[in-house]
C-alpha cells in the first residue's frame, strides 16, 4: 500500500469512487455525477494550494483524501476542512485511517491549526474514524440538506493539531 500526492492520472479513479458516493449515498451532498474535466479542475485547485492524498494499493487507486480552506475570510486561513473517501473494495482495511493519519501530519507541518470534517449524520464509520483520530463533535445541524427525498443532518468533527501553542 503506497500513500502518494494525487497525480493527473488518478482522475478517472477519483472521478469514479466519488461518483459513486454521490448516486449511492448521502455522504456527499451533491446529487448529480461529476464529469473527469470537472475533477480533474477541483483536484488542479485544491492539490495547488492543499495536501491532497492518494492510497494505491496493487496498481489501483484505493481511495484519497483531502484538506481545502473552510471558510474563506483570512482569519479562517489556519482551519482547513478534510474529505475522505474509499472504493468500496477497499472498505474495512485501516486505508482511510492511515490516509488521514498522514493528512493531518501534512496539515500539521504546513503550520494549521485545526481541522474540520463535516458529516453527515448516521454516517457511523465516518464518526469512528474520526473519533478514533481525536476529532470532537462541535456542531449538530438539522435538516439541513435534502437528498433521495429526505432530510439529513450533519455534523461537523474538530480536530485541533497543535493546541495551546502560541502565534505562528
Amino acid at each position: 500500500m503506497l500513500i502518494r500526492s494525487v497525480e493527473l492520472r488518478d482522475v478517472d479513479a477519483i472521478t469514479d469512487i466519488y461518483n459513486g458516493y454521490v448516486t449511492g449515498g448521502s455522504a456527499t451532498f451533491e446529487t448529480e455525477p461529476v464529469g473527469t474535466a470537472e475533477m480533474r479542475s477541483r483536484i488542479a485547485g485544491i492539490s495547488a494550494r492543499f495536501p491532497y492524498l492518494v492510497c494505491e494499493e496493487g496498481g489501483r487507486v484505493a481511495g484519497y483524501c483531502y484538506a481545502h480552506g473552510w471558510k474563506t475570510k483570512a482569519a479562517y486561513r489556519y482551519t482547513l476542512e478534510t474529505t475522505v473517501y474509499l472504493s468500496p473494495d477497499y472498505l474495512g482495511r485501516g486505508i482511510g485511517k492511515r490516509l488521514m493519519r498522514e493528512l493531518i501530519e501534512a496539515c500539521r507541518r504546513n503550520g494549521y491549526r485545526a481541522l474540520i470534517a463535516c458529516i453527515t449524520a448516521g454516517n457511523e464509520a465516518s464518526i469512528a474514524l474520526h473519533t478514533g483520530l481525536g476529532f470532537k463533535q462541535v456542531s449538530h445541524f438539522e435538516q439541513v440538506g435534502r437528498k433521495f427525498g429526505r432530510w439529513l443532518d450533519v455534523v461537523d468533527y474538530e480536530l485541533l493539531l497543535n493546541p495551546g501553542d502560541g502565534e505562528f
